[in-house]
């Protein structure tokens, strides 16, 4: 395993508690660093997820370094309560979640996730099925326009929608430079500019591929139903819609979303929260991680503990929860 440190890693074992004898689930694998944070915390087990075989195949001398308490499951985290059923493991006390793109694949030329390492134009996490290139050399302007603005929120998506479909109609997109440097030309750079151009075209077009916030509904669903009375829910997001997706299942499961008119008093209809807050605002990195670690500087946890109601219907439904999807 590679020595990264995941962000808010004191703050998620923090909210997480984890307790002897208890069994939790990393979500998002990746290189393991919060799954070794909770087995080190407590006597406890850990199951981890991750869509990238990848980090199933380098997580498994962490596995034989902890003696049977770390089990890797492959699969994408919105099936983590199939994946649990299957494993055994009907009930857990703790889901941490770690959304988006780990630093590891930015860091592999090959995966084709980053427009600064020359590369294909990949972005698949769990490397199989419709690739960036796919998407950019196949669908209409109108389409590629709603990812990057919906996705990517980029205030220039149709012209470089627009661009996408002049130019690949003479040659197709095949790397990453051969995006980024499109992009580039369309919206245009200056000097003093932090922020690279493609960097939200590049966004919206990962999450479309993986379709990350779909993913997302069902792994804060599937939790709800994994988590034991007294469970603990943390997930780190990095973007404002995963963020507000996040924010807006909480509100929601806790009851803080429903409104009580005070001219017609008695009891607000609907299922049972699900959750209580244990954090009411998002909690952000500190100084001192920020100055160690620049992927921290979006990072925002989000944390509650779950209560004795029954799970509500699974819906999968983005538009419920305030955020636009493709």
């Amino acid at each position: 395993m590679t020595d990264h440190i995941p962000v808010l890693l004191a703050e998620v074992i923090d909210v997480l508690a984890p307790q002897n004898g208890g069994i939790y689930v990393d979500g998002t694998f990746g290189a393991g660093g919060y799954s070794k944070a909770i087995l080190d915390a407590a006597d406890c087990a850990v199951i981890g997820i991750d869509r990238d075989p990848n980090a199933i195949r380098d997580g498994q001398a962490l596995v034989e370094a902890y003696e049977g308490r770390l089990t890797l499951l492959h699969g994408c985290f919105g099936d983590m309560a199939q994946l649990l059923e299957a494993h055994g493991a009907r009930e857990v006390d703790g889901v941490v979640l770690d959304i988006g793109v780990s630093s590891m694949q930015i860091d592999q030329a090959e995966r084709g996730f980053s427009f600064s390492k020359p590369g294909p134009l990949d972005m698949r996490m769990s490397q199989d099925g419709q690739s960036a290139a796919d998407v950019v050399n196949d669908l209409d302007m109108q389409t590629l326009t709603r990812i990057f603005q919906v996705y990517g929120e980029e205030k220039r998506a149709r012209a470089i929608a627009k661009a996408i479909v002049e130019d690949r109609a003479a040659k197709p997109f095949e790397t990453t430079q051969d995006l980024a440097g499109l992009i580039e030309r369309v919206v245009g750079r200056k000097a003093k500019d932090r922020i690279h151009p493609a960097t939200r075209a590049f966004q919206g077009l990962r999450i479309f591929v993986n379709d990350e916030l779909g993913e997302l509904i069902k792994a804060l669903e599937a939790a709800e139903l994994v988590l034991k009375p007294s469970g603990r829910l943390a997930v780190v997001s990095f973007h404002s819609l995963e963020d507000r997706l996040v924010k807006r299942f909480l509100a929601e499961r806790t009851g803080s979303a429903r409104s009580v008119s005070r001219h017609a008093p008695g009891p607000v209809e609907g299922p049972e929260p699900t959750f209580e807050h244990l954090t009411r605002k998002a909690l952000r990195a500190g100084t001192r991680e920020l100055e160690t670690n620049i992927r921290a500087r979006s990072a925002r946890l989000r944390a509650a503990v779950r209560t004795e109601a029954p799970a509500w219907p699974q819906k999968s439904d983005a538009a419920a929860l305030g955020v636009r999807m493709i």
